[in-house]
């Protein structure tokens, strides 16, 4: 057995982990790590195996037993990304049926409205040469707002999201205190209220909006979805789906800014008609992935790249370093916004493949697109880029992007 020497939680990891994950990779592809006592998958054959292996599941347990945290639980117990089948299964049907009504092709022309009025707003800001964040201005404000319309959010009530969503998120690092804990409990006790009351709205008045969808919503055998499973599918949707969206696009623009050839590669392409927008986005999603890593627990004694997970033991796909791994990207380590081979996992594998993976890719093309259009001289508004990152490591992400516009 090979032990990791990774420290997850150190500043040298976090600032920039791939050069440890390629350090990693040529010791081993699975390797067992003391500090989160679990195994680690490195190699991409291997992360790919821990997300499809049906000897390994998502088993729920509390993380502190002896602390009460009923919203926080709720939301978990109840959440597909949380089970296993025969419940995932269930509640995964019912929840791409209402998807399926035409809600992400709904969105499309109103996603791109939005970009278009945030950008507006931001230019506006950063008139004059003035740095304006990018981060804050138009990165965040997006994909809460389309969830917020997915789901039928009043606009009077859109600003209450991203708090309630920063705070749950915040407990998936390994280093958690214990004001980060009693502010994520609260922040899941107010979104589970805030939803029950949305819910009893649209069952009385159903309106054009994915929650009337997941009310409507039958099973083939009449089943519907619990009301605390609705409630915690919404707040599924939005916790991960704006926070990937918005950590592609902070995580994206730093790496052009680190590339601006790439970025000039783009520009030129949309100008020619043959953009690469489409490729730009999964290659941003690859180079410097949003969720780093993803675990599961053995149900049975699992072989994973040569290594059995006994049954009780877990065990996590590092999905950045996967998305690093020369076994599978040439020349992992260079940003090639046409890069047309990209079997990335940055939307996970398996039955936990993200659900909301084309409203994503939505999202994050029309955001590319339209700086591109809007702001093709934007560049840094400081050196010290490094300084902006979320000191986290699970979830990789900026805090803010000061940015110039022009």
């Amino acid at each position: 057995m090979i032990s990791s020497r990774l420290e997850l939680g150190s500043a040298a990891v976090i600032d920039d982990p791939y050069p440890h994950f390629a350090e990693s990779r040529r010791r081993a592809a699975v390797q067992w790590h003391d500090g989160t006592g679990m195994w680690l998958a490195f190699g991409h054959a291997e992360a790919n195996a821990v997300l499809r292996s049906r000897g390994l599941g998502r088993i729920w347990t509390p993380r502190w037993p002896d602390v009460p945290m009923p919203g926080f639980e709720l939301i978990h117990r109840n959440s597909m990304l949380e089970n296993e089948p025969p419940v995932h299964t269930r509640l995964r049907r019912l929840v791409a049926s209402a998807f399926a009504r035409g809600h992400v092709e709904r969105l499309r022309p109103r996603v791109a409205e939005l970009a278009e009025g945030l950008a507006g707003t931001l230019a506006g800001a950063g008139r004059g040469g003035v740095a304006v964040d990018l981060i804050a201005g138009f990165a965040e404000p997006l994909p809460v707002q389309v969830i917020a319309e997915l789901l039928g959010v009043p606009e009077s009530d859109r600003s209450l999201l991203r708090p309630w969503s920063n705070a749950i998120v915040k407990m998936y690092e390994y280093q958690v205190s214990p004001a980060q804990r009693d502010a994520a409990e609260a922040a899941a006790g107010e979104f589970v209220g805030y939803l029950r009351e949305l819910v009893r709205r649209r069952r009385g008045r159903p309106e054009a909006d994915l929650i009337s969808s997941l009310i409507a919503e039958t099973d083939s055998d009449g089943a519907r979805l619990s009301e605390d499973e609705l409630v915690t599918t919404c707040t599924l949707l939005l916790n991960a789906g704006h926070e990937a969206s918005v950590n592609v696009v902070g995580n994206g623009v730093l790496a052009l800014f680190a590339h601006p050839g790439q970025w000039q590669r783009l520009l030129a392409a949309e100008a020619a008609g043959q953009s690469l927008v489409d490729s730009g986005v999964e290659e941003l999603i690859r180079f410097d992935s949003p969720l780093q890593l993803f675990e599961r627990t053995a149900i049975i004694d699992t072989r994973i790249g040569g290594i059995t997970v006994r049954a009780g033991e877990k065990i996590a796909a590092l999905l950045g370093s996967a998305n690093r791994d020369p076994a599978v990207f040439e020349d992992p380590d260079r940003l090639d916004v046409a890069r047309a081979d990209n079997p990335h996992l940055g939307f996970g594998a398996g039955i936990h493949f993200c659900v909301g993976a084309p409203l994503a890719r939505v999202e994050l093309q029309t955001s590319l697109r339209t700086l591109l259009r809007r702001f093709p001289a934007l560049r840094p508004a400081t050196e010290d880029l490094g300084a902006l990152r979320r000191r986290e490591f699970v979830i990789r992400g900026v805090s803010s992007l000061p940015v110039l516009l022009s």
